[in-house]
């Protein structure tokens, strides 16, 4: 009987672990955020940290997670996955550490034999079958021309949400969601 109860035990520690570590990366920067100052932020040690993740890179990805299901959570209002991810990256603007730990994990889980590969894989399949759904939506609604290939719309959305973050980065003086905003409306998607 006891085994459960540390079960349950471990999952909510891990839980609190994910949720504060959004939180202190997103406010002091992926790069700026060590082991340490995390496990001090839940009163572990370093070690007692690392007992709930194999490693700092896999307890990254799994904030990525973290992040990517906070944002479903966001979106779960019935919205359009179009607008949602228009919503999505105006808020990305609020937390940039967790923007640099998404633009520097995709670029290394690029490679095949990375751990987090096939999960970056999979996230990026589940955004496209959202905006995928969203826009055959439109076109069985007949306000999305039924000749334009919705994945390849989709794809061409995610490349300029992630281009668009990438050049945030770089100059925080990008208004990200305004410019996506303007691609959104431009292709006739906005509401």
């Amino acid at each position: 009987m006891t085994r459960p109860a540390r079960y349950a035990k471990g999952l909510a520690k891990r839980e609190e672990i994910l949720t504060t570590a959004l939180e202190v990366i997103a406010r002091s920067g992926y790069k700026r955020t060590s082991v340490r100052e995390l496990a001090a932020a839940v009163g572990l040690s370093q070690a007692g940290l690392l007992h709930y993740f194999s490693s700092k890179e896999e307890l990254f990805a799994e904030v990525l997670l973290k992040r990517d299901a906070v944002d479903r959570e966001r979106a779960a209002g019935g919205e359009a996955a179009v607008r949602t991810l228009v919503d999505i990256v105006r808020h990305n603007a609020e937390v940039p550490g967790l923007v640099q730990l998404y633009a520097q994990y995709s670029v290394e889980a690029a490679h095949p034999e990375h751990p987090e590969h096939e999960a970056f894989v999979e996230r990026y399949d589940r955004i496209r079958g959202y905006l995928v759904a969203d826009l055959r939506a439109r076109q069985e609604a007949g306000t999305l021309p039924a000749h334009l290939d919705a994945a390849k719309l989709a794809n061409l959305l995610i490349a300029a949400s992630d281009g668009l973050q990438t050049q945030w980065l770089l100059d925080p003086g990008t208004d990200m969601a305004e410019h996506l905003g303007y691609l959104v409306d431009l292709l006739g998607l906005g509401e």
